[in-house]
């Protein structure tokens, strides 16, 4: 564990892997430390943003460094099931790789809780890690300079929602319908940290 000050008021813990990222976040979620008004995980770090009217960055640092993570502890949060039209443009190209049948991928892919470890890329785009057997799934060699809002799709270990249309380098397996970022709800964004996902076939 490697700790850093950024800026004047944030301090960032870099770990070696997203599970020691997972534990952590789920440690200092669970205990709250004094002073410390977010806690934002990424694929390697996670950054403590404080207050300072009510501690100190030497005193947070300090009080990381005796924080035990919860390995496992990831996987409790509130279920959201997705309903999915696996249609995407890249499933036989994911089957390939894998080398199955395209109706594989579905199967797997609905058949595995995911569980959001941490958001970027877009507000309300969530990096979605499964729970049991990893995927490993290539991003596209050219990445698409327009992906529709809703799309869903792999890379890497991840699978993820678009929430928003943009470019994108994912592989594309299906759509769904239901927004994943709206800024009238709260909180505008469905999946977030901690959140467990179900992809549940639609037609």
């Amino acid at each position: 564990m490697r700790l850093r000050p950024s800026g004047s008021t944030a301090l960032l813990v870099e770990v070696d892997d997203l599970d020691e990222v997972l534990g952590l976040y789920a440690a200092l979620t669970a205990e709250p430390l004094e002073g410390v008004v977010d806690v934002v995980p990424a694929a390697r770090t996670v950054l403590l943003v404080t207050d300072p009217a009510v501690t100190e960055l030497a005193a947070v640092e300090h009080a990381v460094r005796r924080v035990r993570p919860r390995p496992g502890a990831d996987r409790g949060g509130e279920l959201v099931e997705l309903p999915v039209v696996y249609d995407g443009e890249d499933v036989g190209d994911v089957a390939a790789h894998l080398g199955v049948e395209p109706a594989e991928v579905v199967r797997r892919h609905t058949g595995t809780e995911w569980t959001v470890a941490f958001c970027g890329f877009a507000p309300g785009f969530g990096y979605c890690t499964p729970a049991g057997e990893p995927w490993h799934v290539p991003r596209r060699e050219t990445p698409r300079t327009r992906v529709p809002a809703g799309a869903v799709a792999l890379a890497g270990e991840f699978s993820g929602v678009y929430p928003r249309e943009s470019p994108g380098g994912w592989q594309l397996v299906g759509h769904t319908d239901v927004p994943v970022f709206d800024l009238s709800r709260d909180p505008a964004a469905l999946l977030r940290p901690g959140v467990r996902v179900r992809f549940v076939e639609s037609t």
